[in-house]
């Protein structure tokens, strides 16, 4: 009997499963390496973007650089960017993202720039890790006209008040910042001109509608006087600012945006003097006069007593170092002694009124009837365009008393002698009149030398004295700075004024920063006037009070380079 063997089989589906798993995990490995290719080929990839390509002079735009790869550190040599853009700010950020289940890492920067001159211009390649970005090229237009009200939240305007001028006449030029948003660390330079002498006469706070939206204006006024004839350049001016207001409990103001506003250059002609001004010293000016007035009344003229004339020429538009010095009296019984003229220049929102004083005392030596010739100052009439002529008139008065008689007149003779006798003092010897006269000359020497002496301890003591005055005084201005009253600020500052020019005592401050002529001085007066007094009161920029207060305790002088502090708008 034969046992049936039982035999099994398995299913015919088995190889193929097997195939499909290898096949499979063929293809994932396949994915990964390509994905591990994919990667190892981004990582060196540096790229660069911008958010517009074309843009005017006046305005900015965002450059973005990319890296992604596994070097770590370093950055783009971006002082390359300087040559024909101004870097107003730079961030860096490092990035790690997934998008689909792919992952990905990145260093960014972001640059805000500003183009420093017009034509077609490159954003230059840079380099990072043997990596070169694309350059990018740049279209920059010229500066276009104010915009209207909704299409710009910041721009500048600049305002010239005569379209020519003569040589060394008075140019107003009016800057501008026209702001819908809140600006803050507002700073631009100075405005120089080349061939011409520029001062800042005015600054106003405003508001202004520009197609129905709201302005707020802060105006600088400049006046400018030319050298010489032929074209005047007024060069653009730079502000620099950052938008948005700003957050005491931020470390960074991550939303704040640095910016930079440039307004338009302008020309101007400047023509010669005029062939038929017959003046002789050229004075244009908007207007000119002469005023004069006496110590007393100078019907109380009287021989022997001085009496002072004071003269005062003042001419719109011009400075006073421009005003000629007055003709000076030579009139036969009268003995003048003219004092050193005094000159000022008074800024006002209409530009600079200058003033020259001239004074002169006056000794009548003998009675009589006297004439002061006229005056007569010649200029030229800016507003009409024409020459014209300012008098003070011829001036009589009468004098009294006496004449003073010299007591050594060889025209006068001797009284005649009496016959009355007269003593006759005896004259002492030769030897005697040098032996008295080196006992004297001994005794003013022993004198002299304890003078001396005593001088020197007394000065001693009043300089050291005066140094720790100095020190403490200061000390004490840099101590209320920190406290932040600008009223005890401006107590300490005039103390310390006081201790340093003592002339200056009885003078209130902005008095002695008039008289003193210091520019940090006058800077520092008007910040603190205006955290004191301004309604509303403009928050004091500790800041720039403690710079400037250093800069004045230590007798620096400033440089004219040094951007100039605008008040916030709208923060």
């Amino acid at each position: 009997m034969v046992t049936p063997v039982e035999t099994y089989s398995f299913p015919t589906h088995r190889k193929p499963f097997v195939s499909a798993t290898i096949a499979l995990v063929t293809k994932a490995l396949c994915a990964l390496l390509l994905l591990a290719l994919s990667l190892g080929a981004s990582a060196q990839e540096l790229t660069a973007s911008v958010d517009r390509n074309e843009l005017a002079i006046n305005e900015t735009f965002t450059l973005t650089l990319r890296y992604s790869g596994g070097q770590r550190g370093g950055q783009p040599d971006f002082d390359l960017l300087e040559q024909d853009f101004e870097v107003l700010s730079r961030q860096q950020s490092n990035q790690y993202r997934v998008i689909n289940g792919q992952a990905e890492s990145f260093v960014e920067w972001t640059l805000i720039l500003a183009p420093l001159k017009e034509g077609k211009l490159f954003v230059p390649s840079l380099h990072l890790h043997g990596q070169v970005s694309d350059a990018i090229p740049i279209t920059v237009n010229q500066a276009g006209q104010s915009p209207s009200g909704n299409s710009r939240k910041a721009f500048l305007e600049v305002e010239l008040d005569k379209d020519k001028v003569h040589v060394q006449e008075q140019l107003l030029v009016k800057v501008r910042l026209y702001t819908t948003v809140g600006l803050h660390d507002i700073a631009t330079d100075q405005l120089q001109v080349r061939g011409a002498h520029v001062e800042k006469v005015d600054e106003q706070r405003f508001e202004r509608r520009i197609d129905g939206v709201g302005h707020a204006v802060y105006e600088l006024t400049y006046a400018v006087f030319p050298e010489s004839s032929g074209e005047l350049q007024i060069p653009a001016l730079n502000y620099v600012a950052v938008t948005g207001r700003r957050d005491p409990f931020s470390l960074f103001n991550r939303n704040a945006q640095r910016i930079r506003l440039r307004s338009e250059a302008k020309t101007i002609q400047v023509e010669p003097k005029p062939d038929s001004y017959s003046g002789s010293h050229w004075l244009p000016a908007a207007s000119l006069g002469l005023v004069q007035s006496w110590s007393k009344d100078p019907e109380e003229f009287k021989v022997g007593e001085p009496i002072t004339r004071i003269i005062t020429l003042r001419a719109e538009g011009l400075r006073a170092a421009q005003l000629p010095p007055l003709p000076a009296l030579n009139i036969e019984g009268l003995k003048t002694y003219p004092d050193q003229a005094q000159q000022e220049d008074q800024p006002r929102m209409n530009g600079i009124t200058g003033s020259r004083i001239e004074t002169t005392a006056i000794v009548a030596t003998k009675p009589g009837s006297y004439q002061l010739p006229p005056v007569t100052i010649t200029w030229w009439d800016t507003k009409n365009g024409r020459q014209r002529a300012t008098q003070l008139p011829a001036f009589r008065f009468n004098v009294s008393g006496a004449p003073i008689v010299n007591a050594a007149d060889p025209g006068k003779a001797a009284p005649a002698s009496s016959g009355s006798p007269s003593a006759v003092p005896v004259e002492p010897g030769f030897w005697q009149k040098i032996a008295i006269a080196a006992i004297a000359s001994h005794l003013l020497w022993i004198f002299y030398f304890f003078y001396l002496k005593k001088g020197k301890a007394a000065a001693d003591i009043r300089s050291d004295s005066e140094a720790r005055g100095a020190a403490e005084d200061s000390g004490a201005l840099m101590d209320k700075i920190k406290n932040g009253n600008p009223v005890y600020i401006q107590q300490a500052l005039l103390q310390w004024v006081n201790s340093q020019w003592p002339h200056t005592r009885g003078m209130n401050l902005a008095d002695a920063s008039t008289h003193l002529k210091i520019p940090e001085l006058n800077q520092l007066t008007q910040l603190l006037n205006d955290a004191a007094y301004k309604v509303p009161p403009k928050p004091l920029n500790r800041s720039q009070a403690q710079t400037l207060a250093s800069r004045i305790t230590r007798g620096e002088k400033s440089n004219d380079s040094i951007p100039e502090v605008l008040p916030q708008l709208f923060s």
